[in-house]
């Protein structure tokens, strides 16, 4: 499979990766061939990137952590809470706790394996998409910190449910009092009455959007008065509104993470983000990219610790047949990456 993006897809062309909507259910399968009317729906709902079958790069997957099935109900269990928050109505802190112990399940068998944020979004699935990166994120930087599997579960629920300050609910004079303050209060508000949840998940809430040089959100909080959750958070919510924004502004996952490293120490806290970038993978498999050799290729494979030099497969033709060889980068250490090529 290749990576590419929504304006490169042609019709006839093969669907690589499912697409699911808002709810959980799936909106197109993978293997389905797409027509102009696809292609259109597709980009007008705000899908991006897409995985397209390619015979040259058949043996090529995105290496998640996260099973389909596990992405699938979490985001169906997420849809089903905001809903009953926005209708004013109680909601299931018990599915929230299984959705977690999904996810936990699938890093710890998967922890191993760098973190490609390559599912297909839409303005309809965006919401649950990014809470679910949050969680995985944070989730395995609190494994290379250290953190016990309960620590693990409040950072996980935290950044689950990080945002729940932004939905808007059925009360409209409590609505109103939202309005008037930061997100992160109407978060905090909301979590620290769930007693099942610890006051930790309702902190992270708060916290965020805290900055480490005390120039955050919304009590201008500044290095150890930030908890160490919220800290972890803040990066893992960074890097996916960088690579994932919908006004236009996307940045590849190269350019985020320098951008973010810009960041240390001042916004994002130094320890957290050396752990992050052990975690990320830069140039996702499938994507096409440009060599320092001037040659084009495809990324098939990553190396865990060496997230900048994976393995690329360049396609040539010789005559009437394929020259097919691959470069990896971690023993080719004079080549580099020139370009991702969009």
């Amino acid at each position: 499979m290749k990576y590419v993006s929504i304006e490169n897809v042609e019709p006839g062309q093969y669907l690589g990766k499912t697409v699911y909507s808002s709810n959980g259910t799936v909106m197109l399968s993978a293997g389905v061939q797409l027509t102009v009317f696809m292609i259109n729906t597709l980009n007008r709902i705000g899908v991006t990137m897409l995985y397209i079958q390619d015979p040259d790069f058949e043996d090529v997957e995105p290496e998640d952590i996260l099973s389909e099935a596990t992405k699938q109900a979490v985001i169906q269990e997420m849809n089903d809470a905001f809903s009953a928050i926005r209708s004013g109505k109680e909601w299931s802190t018990k599915k929230v706790n299984v959705s977690v112990d999904r996810i936990l399940e699938d890093v710890m068998n998967g922890k191993e394996t760098l973190v490609q944020l390559t599912d297909i979004r839409t303005g309809d699935n965006a919401q649950y998409v990014h809470a679910v990166n949050v969680c995985l994120m944070s989730t395995l930087i609190g494994i290379n910190m250290g953190l016990n599997y309960g620590q693990l579960k409040d950072l996980a629920i935290g950044a689950l449910l990080h945002d729940i300050g932004k939905i808007s609910t059925a009360d409209t004079s409590r609505q109103q009092d939202i309005l008037k303050s930061h997100h992160t209060w109407a978060g905090f508000e909301i979590l620290k009455n769930k007693r099942e949840f610890s006051l930790m998940v309702a902190h992270v809430a708060l916290q965020h959007h805290e900055r480490v040089n005390g120039t955050g959100m919304p009590r201008s909080l500044s290095a150890e008065e930030i908890h160490l959750y919220a800290k972890i958070v803040a990066v893992a919510n960074t890097y996916d509104n960088l690579v994932n924004d919908f006004n236009g502004a996307r940045m590849l996952p190269h350019e985020a993470c320098e951008k973010m490293m810009a960041m240390s120490g001042t916004e994002l806290d130094h320890e957290v983000l050396v752990e992050f970038n052990r975690i990320i993978s830069v140039y996702p498999n499938g994507t096409a990219v440009r060599l320092s050799t001037k040659e084009t290729g495809v990324v098939v494979r990553q190396h865990r610790g060496l997230p900048g030099r994976p393995v690329v497969r360049l396609v040539k033709e010789s005559g009437r047949d394929l020259d097919v060889k691959e470069v990896d980068l971690a023993r080719h250490t004079t080549v580099f990456i020139d370009a991702v090529m969009a």
